[in-house]
């Protein structure tokens, strides 16, 4: 049915409670316009107001036990939070990994075992184990697989270096002093979601989605013509004149040296 709400396996294991008071944030809204005014990202804004959770992606606390209290969802994010309490109290959010579950322990320790939520550094876990949360530079938090769903493969260790095969399929080196927690994302079913109607995209802050062909020519390059016409070009364009879909836009980043295999190309349907 149109109304109807299916709940995941995944969703069941969540902790009715309200966010951890000493780790929230209020996030003042932009409606996807810059600090000039101007939008600098189409079809964003409105929405239901949201809570940001401060999440612990470097989790400095090494070698100290820590009790997981709850699992909880975060609207910020596809994955799920895990709620960690330490000896001395002190209480923090991380990503939760799958298999997951209150009161379970996880330590950061670089002889730690290799079970789900645990981290350690590249260099002491074997091949073929998945993990997440991963570090481009030693001890400066968590950059890559952090959604819903994902993880990447421990392909092998050289030279101070660990390979790493990513979710896209792309092969790159990580320096094995970087700190990665064990197993894959929770939240996996997050990718079969249907949203059911434009209601509920809208309170997730996205607005109507409109064809540039459907506008006026001071709008879109694609505007304008009499009827429903093409675009009336060679190839497509975006909003502001520039060559869309197939063209690359990925720009020259100091970490390009470190891909040993790029990611497949997605077929054209």
């Amino acid at each position: 049915m149109r109304n109807s709400k299916v709940q995941s396996k995944s969703q069941k294991l969540l902790s009715k409670k309200n966010p951890e008071k000493g780790l929230i944030l209020r996030l003042k809204k932009t409606g996807s316009r810059g600090n000039n005014g101007k939008i600098t990202s189409g079809h964003r804004g409105g929405g239901s107001r949201k809570i940001y959770r401060i999440i612990d992606f470097t989790q400095e606390k090494k070698d100290i036990p820590a009790k997981v209290i709850a699992l909880e969802y975060d609207p910020n994010r596809t994955a799920f939070l895990a709620l960690l309490e330490y000896r001395d109290k002190e209480r923090r959010y991380i990503l939760a990994p799958q298999g997951l579950k209150t009161g379970d322990a996880i330590i950061v320790a670089q002889n730690a075992e290799i079970s789900p939520g645990n981290r350690l550094k590249l260099k002491n876990i074997p091949e073929g184990t998945i993990v997440y949360n991963i570090e481009m530079e030693p001890e400066k938090g968590g950059k890559l697989v952090r959604s819903a769903g994902t993880a990447a493969t421990v392909l092998g260790h050289e030279k101070g270096f660990c390979h790493l095969k990513m979710p896209s399929s792309e092969i790159r080196k990580i320096s094995d002093e970087c700190w990665v927690s064990i197993g894959a994302v929770s939240n996996p079913e997050y990718r079969f979601i249907d949203w059911q109607k434009a209601g509920k995209s809208r309170n997730k802050g996205r607005r109507p989605h409109v064809r540039g062909t459907a506008m006026n020519p001071c709008d879109h390059p694609h505007g304008g013509g009499e009827g429903r016409t093409g675009i009336g070009m060679k190839y497509p364009k975006t909003p502001w004149g520039k060559p869309a879909l197939g063209v690359k836009t990925r720009k020259k980043k100091w970490t390009d040296k470190f891909i040993i295999k790029r990611r497949k190309k997605k077929k054209r349907k």
